[in-house]
């Protein structure tokens, strides 16, 4: 039964009287952090198929359905970030509540998220930056930016392998350097999207929002027969909601940085919701004016914001949204890498995870380097020389997952010690928390079936190697 052992929440308050990571951030540095994982390529590309395909112009409903799902999760989120104010985030809250297998197989899975998540990003990165070069007349061989899937032959992706190891350089010299890189960046973007809502709202032609959802019609396979799926009518807000929810994926990156935090026990909390509620209320402005500019069914399906600003005469924008987007991805990578390399600093802690390897400090800059360092190596050599097509889906597969473990661990939490301090309670939990859970189990359900297939083969392998290595190793093992 030891695979089912709990760290005790006070070994978890011990962990971070003596942590030594540099205790810099700010509530409004660390609401910077998760606006900065959050906000990405996403607003810019998905918009276009989530109205064009499922949703018209009630897709603005969608990213209300979703941002109310991920809103669930994140009240759990706030809630276990006051009581464990650690940097381990989901791995951490289901060590201190369901066990140590279940915790150890949240935090493998949680490399999908944030690793493979930066991967995709790098990938996504090197994408936009080629089409900026590319707006000011400057071109890059094709075998030097494509994925090897879209080129059709051998690539090396050299734009995505260089700005991982901007990013990393910039890890491995300090959080202080990494949270001013993300403020800048944020800063940027923010306006941005803010120009896009504002500048927009002048070419809005209310008659494309009529009707607000459109008829329900049926999906028809290559023969022209139904499928039996339907695009539009609410059931097409409903599968548009899936796919903006990863527009949302990042704001669980904050609670990664609580062993950097000044005030954690109040300042991650806020900074979880804070972070939410601020891009929820952005991306569903965003839609609006998208949906009001141009007819849903003219939205350009890989660029919307872009092409909804060309077609309205306003081609200079265009330049302004691509080195937006460009940037955007920029603070996701950062903020991905450096919740990864604090998961993974959280495992080595408990002994779950090689000490020397995950767990070594800089002597002076107080950062992960060792670690920080392997993470660069990983997703550098990965995004510049395989597909990553299946690999975001599974990067949504650890997230949903994660976020339906919190919701129940932290039930399990309340119900188990209800006088435990917490200097933030989930309002309504005894909703909330199941709400959250099979809000996220249901997303899961929408995913396809080969990356279910590849996402039992990657946890089989995590539960081998805590089998193999980390059970024995574990600090809550009875011979250590």
């Amino acid at each position: 039964m030891s695979i089912w052992r709990k760290k005790p929440v006070e070994a978890y308050h011990a962990d971070a009287s003596k942590s030594e990571l540099n205790r810099v951030l700010s509530r409004w540095g660390l609401t910077s952090l998760g606006i900065g994982a959050i906000i990405g390529g996403g607003i810019f590309t998905l918009t276009g198929i989530a109205a064009h395909d499922h949703a018209g112009p009630a897709l603005a409903l969608s990213f209300i359905i979703a941002g109310i799902g991920c809103l669930f999760a994140s009240l759990c989120y706030a809630e276990f970030a006051s009581v464990l104010p650690v940097e381990g985030s989901a791995y951490a809250y289901a060590y201190g509540t369901i066990g140590e297998l279940f915790a150890w197989f949240i935090g493998w899975n949680l490399i999908l998220e944030y690793m493979m998540g930066a991967t995709t990003v790098a990938v996504a990165w090197s994408g936009y930056f080629n089409k900026l070069l590319h707006l000011f007349g400057l071109h890059i061989p094709d075998y030097l930016t494509n994925d090897p899937v879209t080129h059709g032959g051998p690539a090396f992706n050299l734009l995505a392998f260089l700005i991982t190891w901007v990013i990393t350089s910039i890890l491995v010299k300090g959080i202080k350097e990494a949270a001013k890189t993300n403020n800048i960046i944020v800063i940027l973007k923010v306006a941005v999207v803010l120009f896009v809502i504002i500048a927009g709202a002048f070419y809005v032609d209310p008659s494309n929002w009529t009707p607000f959802i459109p008829a329900e019609t049926p999906v028809l396979d290559a023969l022209g027969q139904p499928t039996g799926e339907v695009n539009f009518g609410f059931g097409g807000v409903l599968t548009a909601a899936t796919i903006v929810f990863f527009a949302y994926i990042g704001f669980d990156a904050v609670s990664t940085q609580a062993g950097e935090a000044i005030n954690p026990k109040k300042d991650v909390p806020f900074a979880i919701i804070a972070s939410l509620i601020i891009c929820t209320l952005l991306y569903i402005l965003v839609s609006l004016v998208l949906t009001g500019m141009v007819p849903y069914t003219d939205l350009d399906l890989k660029a919307p914001v872009a092409s909804a600003f060309e077609g309205a005469g306003i081609k200079w924008a265009v330049y302004l949204i691509t080195i937006a987007a460009t940037a955007g991805l920029m603070s996701v990578m950062l903020v991905m890498m450096l919740g990864q390399t604090r998961i993974f600093l959280g495992m080595s802690k408990d002994g779950l995870l090689p000490h020397n390897l995950f767990g070594k400090l800089h002597p002076t800059y107080k950062t992960p380097y060792r670690s920080t360092i392997l993470v660069g190596l990983i997703i550098s050599l990965v995004s510049a020389l395989t597909p990553i097509n299946t690999v975001s889906e599974m990067c949504s597969m650890g997230t949903l997952l994660a976020f339906a473990m919190v919701c129940v661990a932290v039930l399990i939490l309340r119900i188990k010690q209800p006088n435990l301090d917490r200097p933030y309670k989930t309002p309504f939990i005894y909703f909330v928390a199941p709400a959250g859970a099979l809000f996220n189990v249901f997303l899961m359900s929408y995913v396809r079936a080969h990356t279910w297939y590849a996402f039992l083969i990657w946890g089989a392998i995590g539960v081998l190697v805590y089998f193999l290595y980390s059970r024995r190793h574990s600090h809550l093992h009875p011979k250590n």
